[in-house]
């Protein structure tokens, strides 16, 4: 059984976001706060740890703390956010990483440079192709044998009202469901496990979906 791995974050009010796409808010909120958590952490419990890692889409960079207790060099890219900004907040709190702006369709990296890539709530806003595409261009960069570690929400009527409750419509911005999102990495990389993460309150359906996939 894997270890559970509590995420690592800062004070949430200190944090440089990356502008109003930025969940950061609701790891504040009851309950939803501790669901967005528990699926970083599920996504954090199955890097094995290694010289590189890679944070598609970090944010704010919450996983920072954690990535950087089980890797030499930490890299992120996002689309979004201030680089400024978020270089001289973790700097300040005395952390090397290498971040740069960039989507996961065109990667600034050398073919086979990281041991792990890590996507968290990233793969469903793309779809068809363009999801396709994203793959093919992950696998380019990691390793033989490296390891793609991505969370999607689970595609259910009830997560899609709970978003609207939240002033957000999915359906707007998700255009992979978990199946798609499986279905395009299994045909590029080996499947190695789901983990799937049950509702809050005893819910019995899952919310979430974790996939781990290596490169052979």
């Amino acid at each position: 059984m894997r270890k559970r791995e509590r995420l690592d974050m800062f004070p949430a009010h200190e944090y440089a976001t990356a502008g109003e796409s930025d969940p950061l808010r609701f790891y504040t909120y009851p309950i939803i706060g501790g669901l967005y958590r528990r699926r970083v952490e599920l996504c954090l419990a199955e890097l094995t740890g290694g010289p590189r890692v890679l944070e598609v889409g970090f944010g704010s960079g919450l996983t920072f703390r954690n990535l950087l207790r089980k890797y030499e060099r930490v890299y992120g890219i996002d689309k979004d956010v201030d680089l400024d900004m978020a270089t001289e907040f973790f700097r300040g709190k005395g952390m090397d990483v290498d971040l740069r702006k960039g989507t996961v369709i065109n990667l600034p990296f050398p073919d086979m440079f990281f041991d792990s890539i890590l996507l968290i709530s990233i793969l469903e806003h793309l779809g068809g192709e363009e999801l396709r595409r994203a793959l093919r261009e992950l696998v380019r960069v990691l390793k033989a044998c490296g390891q793609l570690v991505y969370g999607v929400p689970v595609d259910r009527r009830l997560m899609r009202w709970a978003f609207r409750i939240l002033g957000y419509d999915i359906r707007k911005h998700h255009f992979s469901t978990e199946i798609e999102v499986r279905r395009a990495a299994s045909s590029v990389l080996a499947e190695v496990r789901l983990t799937m993460m049950a509702g809050p309150l005893g819910m019995p359906r899952n919310i979430y979906q974790v996939g781990h996939f290596k490169r052979v």
